[in-house]
């Protein structure tokens, strides 16, 4: 294996073992969860607000617009689309929405979490090709699946990960050029 390789590799092992754990302030890190309800009116915008909030109060402010719109993409998907595994339901309750939100000083991992076990349609790659997405019309683009489009475009990677009591998580990371407070705001 080269040397650009290894390196990668070594990376993204070291996100890897970044992400599976919670950060504490003593080892620079920041942690967050929200929980929200799918049937309020104010979601998204609850949700795309208190991400603004805690990013630029931990000096991450370089990627708030980008992590703004992947937290509305997301929490946008459960409102829209999740249905709560058979034993997560229950007559009259909203949905559960948790957004968890993990910075290390090199690394961004946003988690949305919802009760529903149905895997994510992640897209595999280009529906069409980069020169001729200018050339169609709206008409033959696609009406759904553009959402986590999105959110594979801005971050660096995104999975998804099968939750114990049932649900799921939806993972993506931001690699922060520079680190946590190295960007002003």
């Amino acid at each position: 294996m080269d040397a650009g390789k290894t390196e990668w590799l070594a990376s993204e092992l070291d996100a890897y073992a970044h992400w599976f754990v919670a950060p504490n302030p003593s080892s620079d890190g920041r942690f967050l969860t929200l929980t929200l309800f799918a049937e309020s009116d104010d979601t998204a915008r609850m949700a795309r607000d208190m991400t603004a909030v805690f990013l630029q109060g931990a000096g991450a402010g370089a990627v708030v617009d980008d992590a703004r719109l992947v937290v509305s993409e997301l929490v946008g998907n459960v409102v829209n689309h999740a249905v709560p595994d058979r034993h997560l339901s229950r007559a009259g309750a909203c949905r559960r929405i948790d957004v968890t939100f993990k910075l290390w000083p090199k690394w961004l991992f946003i988690g949305v979490t919802d009760e529903d076990s149905t895997p994510p349609l992640l897209p595999a790659g280009e529906m069409f090709s980069p020169g001729l997405v200018g050339e169609l019309s709206e008409a033959v683009l696609p009406d759904t699946g553009r959402g986590l489009l999105i959110v594979q475009r801005l971050a660096a990677a995104v999975w998804w990960a099968q939750e114990e009591r049932g649900g799921k998580t939806v993972w993506c990371r931001f690699d922060l050029d520079g680190g946590v407070g190295d960007n002003p705001h």
